[in-house]
Formats: C-alpha cells, structure tokens, sequence
C-alpha cells in the first residue's frame, strides 16, 4: 500500500535526522510505495560497478541511497522555511498543498 507523501520530485527538502542532519537540498526520485526517497548528495554510497560499454573500467562509484519519507521536511517557497503540510482546494478545485508556516499554496 503507498505510503501518503507530501513530497514530490523536484520539491526542496531540509533533512531533519540521520547522518546527513540540516543538509537542504532537491528530491531527485520518490518513491510512494516503500515511503522512501533520493535526495541529491544525502546519503552517498560507495558501489562497485563492473566495466560495460558505457564504463570500460568499472571501479567505485559513489551514488545517493534511499532515505525514509519521514527524515526529510520540505521547504516553503515562499518562506524559506521546513514547514509541515496541509492539504487544500484552491479556486479552480484543484488539490493543493498548503504551507502550515505562512498559508501559501504550492
């Protein structure tokens, strides 16, 4: 069953616990049915990678890692600021997301 997500890709996040605590930065991927998503340079792991075409030489390669949906707080556009979301209707009776902090829709 997909977990309920305020976040979207694209979307700018502050992560509030583990390693990488206070880094800002954008959601690359998310993904709803495990609740879990990739934030650009959180999370970094080593992996070793065997030669294809594309890499003829293989070798480590650092990527991002999946973190919990529940680890990161998304940032207002508006007030700059991690902020929880509510959930609204603006006039054209389209679902919006709604900023806790200053009331701005996004």
């Amino acid at each position: 069953m997909p977990y309920k997500m305020n976040v979207k890709k694209g979307d700018r996040v502050k992560v509030i616990s583990g390693k990488d605590r206070g880094a800002e930065s954008e959601v690359l991927r998310a993904f709803p049915r495990e609740g879990k998503v990739i934030v650009e340079g959180v999370a970094t792991v080593k992996k070793a990678q065997k030669p294809t075409a594309e890499n003829q030489n293989g070798g480590w390669v650092t990527k991002e890692a999946k973190i919990d949906v529940s680890n990161v707080m998304l940032i207002c556009p508006e007030c700059e600021k991690p902020t929880r979301v509510g959930h609204g209707v603006d006039e054209d009776g389209n679902k919006v997301r709604i900023c806790k902090k200053c009331g701005a829709q996004f």
